[in-house]
């Protein structure tokens, strides 16, 4: 049998990204002769991505959007987001600690994230967490993405691992139902970028911390599900 493998989302999971995300939400906002968005209301879209962020932001401001506009407004969030990386961005409390042990014990590990992979890719090198990661894999990285399931099962096979010994954790619906959809148990955070707690949508298990997630803790969650 391989090794197990646990298998991470990015944003709002081991990164809080929203700082910088919500910077070039602002900047492509400010091109567009839009009010910036506040910070704490609008944090919990973040997981989202740019484009639906540029969507609420315009509707927040009762101001339509034609598709020109959103490209070329995307485009700038993009391009203002990349050049800026790791800016703010921080692992979570407890994270290096978590992957540390988890490492020790022989997990093998792996991110599957909706963000680009070439961002995905710069952010954890710039963070100095490349080390930790047998796969990285974006929402271009396949010809599907999550809640697909097999955006998560091919980035454990690209990892090296096997599904039937897998561990998904993450902070949205989309990460919850991706690992269900693929019959993998799923650790939902409870601190991520969601507008809904993630106990509403029924993860495996939900914890506010990385103290939380050890080794023996995912070695009963895999084996409960096998």
């Amino acid at each position: 049998m391989t090794r197990p493998i646990i298998v991470f989302d990015l944003d709002g999971t081991l990164i809080d990204t929203a700082p910088d995300l919500l910077d070039s939400l602002n900047h492509s906002l400010a091109a567009g002769e839009l009010a910036a968005v506040d910070e704490t209301g609008f944090r919990r879209f973040v997981g989202h991505g740019g484009r639906v962020m540029i969507e609420r932001a315009h509707a927040a401001q009762n101001k339509a959007l034609v598709a020109e506009e959103h490209d070329r407004l995307l485009k700038l969030f993009l391009d203002h987001y990349t050049i800026n990386i790791p800016g703010k961005s921080r692992p979570y409390p407890g994270v290096v600690a978590a992957l540390d042990r988890l490492q020790a014990a022989g997990y093998m590990m792996a991110v599957c994230t909706n963000k680009y992979e070439a961002n995905s890719v710069a952010l954890i090198g710039a963070l100095g967490l490349e080390k930790y990661f047998a796969a990285i894999c974006g929402q271009d990285t396949f010809a599907f993405r999550k809640p697909d399931p097999r955006h998560l099962t091919e980035t454990i096979r690209l990892a090296g691992g096997d599904p039937h010994n897998a561990l998904m954790v993450g902070d949205s619906q989309t990460d919850i139902d991706t690992a269900k959809a693929a019959g993998i148990p799923v650790v939902a955070v409870d601190f991520g970028y969601t507008d809904r707690h993630v106990r509403e949508f029924e993860p495996t298990l939900v914890i506010s911390h990385f103290d939380t997630l050890t080794p023996d803790l995912a070695e009963r969650l895999i084996a409960a599900a096998r």
